[in-house]
């Protein structure tokens, strides 16, 4: 392992740095060709005001920010992946490049996808294919529109190598990708402490992550389960209504602020099919759509595993119990919210129009985003192709729990008069890649992009 880094002043990760993370290089790539830069995501942080020569500078070079952390770090991490437990993982093609404030105060982490080998690489080359990087793009645009608490794609700079990949033709191109996130470290941090037997490292990362994602003095490693209990029930709700399968639930996928990242192969399933996969090599659908609440659980209580050396395990134990009534709230919160009615003072109530929402989904089929447009504020709007089966048995239900909900967003949004909801399925992600891997043609990206920030913006209003 490389030394330790020495402290760097006003960045949090110099409190856990000497033994969560390695400092390493930037790979030297061939080229550094600017393909996106998410300035909306920049402005939270003071560094929109970059022109493309710096933006390539620090985001392709990775030539240190001001003041930042003087040279990337790699964090440690152990996992269990597919649930066998794997202690020779950690940051294998990324990196923690710098901290910074946003301007509501809250700590932003930028981290990187494909910037090179680091000592937790083994046979891997540290690089992520172009399209990988145009898939997280396309993800992470999406789940901000709809709500998903997760990073952002900060930058994504093709580098001028050809990968070879095993899974998709090959060479394929090449790219850097950096992302925008709240919170980097992963509950893997916590097993691979505790797999050491490291009760001092353990203590001292639960105070930083309280401290620094949670905003909590405590050092409770209770307190800290309790918080990442909540954040999770949020993230699983938020999948659901969402229509989202994020493909690789591991433990080192999973973070402690709550927030979904490292975007590989997703899929939004067209219908609320709960078997949906997003993975071909997820054969047993241990992450399918309507599993991925019990996996973050799961996930969940490996945390708390990390954690029971230094608590109490009852209290553990408590609080993990709170999950599953978390997330059937959330999942009332995130279902009511998409579909822009008013949570009532009945919650049964509540909670049978969720049902009744699901029901019609599952039994005719609809499509999921279809649903949610056709009945955005709780009523019908303009004529649909989903209009015959909305009178089939199975969504009486629905229009009986629904009637007489207020609406709690306008739908005067020129989206709202479209003839089709903006979605994300497989098939256009591909030929959005096609058009770039064929034509090196970036319109139809950019035209999706601007239409789901468009409907973000309805959403929201």
């Amino acid at each position: 392992m490389a030394d330790a880094p020495q402290p760097q002043p006003d960045v949090p990760i110099a409190a856990v740095a000497d033994f969560l993370a390695d400092p390493v290089e930037a790979a030297d790539f061939p080229a550094t060709i600017l393909r996106f830069r998410n300035d909306r995501a920049a402005a939270m942080i003071g560094l929109d005001g970059l022109d493309d020569a710096g933006w390539v500078r620090h985001f392709g070079r990775f030539t240190p920010l001001p003041g930042n952390l003087t040279q990337p770090l790699a964090l440690r991490y152990h996992g269990h992946q597919f649930r066998v437990y794997n202690p020779e993982i950690g940051d294998g093609r990324g990196f923690l490049f710098a901290q910074l404030h946003d301007r509501d105060g809250l700590w932003r982490d930028l981290g990187t996808k494909g910037s090179g080998q680091t000592p937790y690489s083994r046979f891997g080359d540290g690089r992520l294919t172009l399209k990988g990087a145009v898939r997280e793009i396309l993800a992470t645009e999406m789940l901000e529109a709809l709500g998903v608490p997760t990073s952002r794609t900060f930058s994504v700079i093709e580098t001028g190598e050809q990968l070879h990949r095993g899974d998709e033709p090959s060479p394929t191109r090449s790219a850097v990708l950096v992302r925008m996130s709240h919170g980097h470290i992963r509950i893997g941090s916590f097993q691979r402490l505790a797999y050491l037997g490291d009760r001092a490292g353990l203590e001292r990362l639960t105070a930083h992550a309280l401290a620094t994602y949670h905003g909590d003095t405590s050092g409770d490693p209770v307190a800290l389960l309790r918080h990442v209990v909540a954040a999770t029930a949020r993230l699983a709700a938020s999948y659901i209504a969402a229509g989202f399968v994020h493909g690789v639930l591991n433990t080192d996928n999973i973070n402690i602020s709550g927030e979904s990242f490292d975007y590989g192969p997703w899929r939004f399933t067209p219908r609320f099919d709960t078997g949906f996969v997003a993975a071909y090599f997820d054969q047993t659908g241990l992450y399918a759509f309507g599993r991925q609440p019990e996996a973050i659980q799961w996930n969940a209580v490996q945390l708390a595993g990390a954690l029971r050396d230094i608590a109490d395990v009852d209290a553990l134990i408590a609080e993990l119990d709170r999950f599953a009534p978390l997330y059937r709230a959330a999942l009332v919160d995130r279902m009511l919210w998409r579909l822009g009615v008013a949570r009532s003072d009945d919650d049964e109530a509540d909670v049978a129009l969720v049902r009744a929402i699901e029901q019609g989904l599952i039994e005719t089929g609809v499509e999921i985003d279809r649903f949610f447009f056709d009945w955005a504020g709780g009523a019908r709007r303009g004529p649909s192709p989903a209009d015959p089966l909305y009178t089939l048995p199975a969504f009486a239900p629905f229009i009986a729990a629904v009637a007489g909900r207020q609406p709690v967003r306008a739908t005067d949004h020129p989206y709202w008069r479209d003839d089709a909801p903006c979605s994300m399925h497989i098939d256009e992600v591909e030929s959005i890649w096609a058009r770039i891997a064929e034509q090196d043609d970036w319109q139809p990206l950019e035209a999706k992009i601007a239409a789901i920030r468009r409907m973000g913006a309805a959403v929201a209003a």
